[in-house]
């Protein structure tokens, strides 16, 4: 081969194998600069994670078992006899969605039936409320996140498309075109990594809740069954109707007790 033709391919092989800077350029070296070349949409992505990390955490911490059904809470209450005060004192001081429902059935002690019924009812929906507190936002923050990175990325192929349009050379634009679609595709990269592992903890608390107040609902309805009598009846043995026999009032077959907290959850 002649020694021209050969250092003239060499020039050109040079010139076509990409320069070690821009290589390095291209590449996603630490997360921040992944977040740094997903353009702004990175920044609401990076505040979605930020809350959705917030409720998970202080659901979890709320969401112990221990703190909605304190154990051996039922049989201290009991213990109480027929001492409405100190039972309601010893409810207010514990502070449980167990401890708030089982104080609705204390306050309406001696009341009919039917105002037990209404107030445990009434209480439990509410420790439902409190149980699912910041849920819907958590919901929501996979779709918005998603959407989010969809955003960024459309925002940037405009302005890769337009900084294409506005060049005016020939040679460059594939490679600026594709600098552009890798950096702007970052966004929807960013997007589907925060809304996959919150969607997953979403339904996990969900779960959760949902035990939660199967639990709640057995407990309550076993103490209004059997222990509760001395603080509602004030000593007497009268049995009380079972708390959901207000489903069907008038049905003359016996009825299995089931609070009204699991129907206040499918309510809600």
């Amino acid at each position: 081969m002649n020694p021209a033709n050969l250092i003239a391919s060499l020039g050109l092989l040079a010139q076509a194998t990409p320069d070690a800077t821009t290589v390095v350029g291209a590449r996603i070296e630490s997360v921040w600069d992944f977040v740094m070349k997903g353009g702004p949409a990175m920044a609401a992505i990076l505040l979605c994670s930020l809350v959705a990390l917030t409720i998970v955490v202080e659901r979890l911490i709320v969401l112990r078992k221990r703190c909605v059904i304190p154990p051996g809470f039922v049989s201290a209450l009991s213990g109480l006899a027929a001492d409405r005060g100190r039972a309601l004192e010893y409810c207010s001081s514990d502070g449980s969605p167990l401890a708030n429902v089982c104080a609705a059935a204390v306050q309406r002690a001696g009341h009919p039936r039917e105002q037990v019924e209404k107030a445990v009812e009434g209480a439990g929906r509410r420790e439902i409320v409190r149980l699912r507190q910041r849920m819907r936002v958590l919901g929501a923050l996979p779709q918005v996140s998603t959407m989010l990175g969809l955003l960024g990325t459309i925002f940037g192929m405009i302005k890769t498309f337009q900084a294409v349009a506005a060049s005016g050379q020939a040679l460059g634009k594939t490679e600026l075109l594709a600098k552009g679609i890798f950096e702007a595709w970052t966004c929807t990269a960013a997007g589907l990594l925060v809304a996959i592992p919150v969607l997953v903890a979403y339904h996990a608390l969900m779960g959760r809740i949902d035990g939660l107040i199967a639990q709640l609902d057995k407990t309550v309805v076993d103490w209004l069954a059997t222990d509760s009598q001395p603080l509602l009846t004030g000593g007497t043995a009268q049995a009380t109707r079972p708390v959901a026999a207000q489903i069907a009032p008038n049905s003359a077959a016996p009825l299995t007790p089931e609070l009204t907290v699991a129907a206040a959850s499918q309510a809600c």
